[in-house]
């Protein structure tokens, strides 16, 4: 039996991992991105395929991490994917080359995959050995915590009229302080029970279908605003620390996101907190193109930071309880669709952005693409008898 000082030093563990990897490693380029397009004139296409190569190394990350091959590596993994997220995100402040953004961001989703997937089933299994399985939302919080200081780092260096590249080194910076303190937290792998028996093949139903489209969806529909939030402020003439206070209330919103909507969906039920919290976005993706001023990215950071989190963990918790004995490929499958539709929206937004020359178009298809994966997912309910 686990400890319970031991379960919270893994959970704090894994919330810095996952602050380093995902929110720091994967979401800072939201805060940079405006200061690039402008200093190196990059267009939106640009910014959203470079986005996009960030999410399709997500992706295969996420399917090489879900192989058998890895059993009983999963710290050294783990380490090694902090590691070079803290050594990638200084190496793009190192180059202005698309060539080398495109590469480098990619590698960064890989082993932010890695990170997310392995630190899980390290932090989770220390956690389920405490009876503590509460403390999962506080794992899934880090990614709120990493935007947040994210955020701070770029109202510092903003007053002090630093350039983008000095954004990225100082990530770098950050990223590797996380990951010594990682190091010394997680002094060991996932507890295991001996067992590794094959997985099952995942049922053949209607409702599971709806639950992995309805989940790419979401993917499209949430990224849009995650990519281009800050650049949609610098757009509307906001002030650079506006901007970083925008991308601030976005974390802070994401930190307690995943335990409030776990409360919530023990109350109304999983299928119906996972469609509301998708029903908020929407307000919040709208708002942040259709109000402006201050009030309009506000309110987009405030219900963008304090639902999408929170969906992506919904998301699996629904998937999973349609395919119980086959928690491994239902994972990969689910996160190979949330990944195509994260791949699909910077681009297309991008593109939109570029040819009408703002986002709103953008963001009212990725508002659209919410409402569907809300109304799939809540059809997707058991029917009470």
């Amino acid at each position: 039996m686990t400890s319970a000082s031991t379960a919270l030093r893994f959970t704090f563990a894994g919330m810095i991992a996952m602050a380093v990897a995902m929110g720091i490693g994967r979401f800072v380029y939201t805060p940079i991105l405006p200061g690039m397009m402008e200093e190196l004139h990059l267009s939106p296409a640009n910014a959203g395929w470079i986005a996009s190569a960030n999410y399709l190394g997500y992706l295969v990350g996420a399917f090489a991490a879900a192989g058998g091959w890895a059993h009983g590596r999963e710290r050294l993994l783990m380490l090694a994917g902090l590691g070079a997220s803290a050594v990638l995100a200084a190496l793009m402040g190192l180059t202005d080359a698309m060539a080398a953004f495109l590469a480098i961001r990619f590698l960064a989703g890989l082993a932010s995959a890695f990170v997310m997937v392995f630190m899980a089933s390290i932090v989770f299994s220390h956690i389920a050995a405490a009876g503590r399985s509460e403390l999962q939302a506080w794992h899934f919080g880090g990614v709120g915590l990493g935007i947040a200081i994210s955020a701070a780092m770029m109202a510092l260096l903003v007053t002090d009229h630093a350039g983008w590249a000095a954004g990225w080194l100082w990530s770098g910076a950050i990223s590797a302080c996380g990951f010594v303190v990682v190091a010394l937290l997680a002094n060991e792998g996932p507890l295991t029970n001996g067992q590794t028996s094959r997985e099952p093949a995942l049922p053949k139903s209607w409702p599971l279908t709806k639950i992995i489209v309805a989940y790419g969806l979401f993917g499209f529909g949430y990224v849009v605003t995650a990519t281009f939030l800050v650049a949609i402020v610098r757009q509307g003439g906001g002030s650079r620390v506006f901007e970083a206070m925008v991308w601030m209330v976005a974390g802070l919103a994401g930190f307690p996101s995943v335990w409030l909507w776990q409360k919530i969906a023990t109350r109304i039920g999983f299928y119906a907190a996972y469609a509301l919290a998708c029903f908020i976005e929407v307000i919040g993706v709208t708002a942040s193109v259709a109000l402006g001023g201050y009030s309009g990215p506000l309110l987009g950071g405030v219900l963008l930071g304090g639902t999408f989190i929170a969906i992506t963990a919904l998301g699996l918790q629904v998937a999973r309880r349609q395919a119980p004995e086959a928690p491994r490929r239902i994972f990969a499958l689910m996160t190979s669709s949330f990944g195509l539709g994260q791949i699909v929206g910077p681009i297309a937004a991008g593109l939109l952005a570029q040819a009408s020359g703002d986002f709103f178009l953008a963001s009212i298809a990725a508002a659209a693409a919410l409402v569907v994966s809300g109304a799939v997912i809540w059809s997707a309910a058991p029917k009470s008898p």
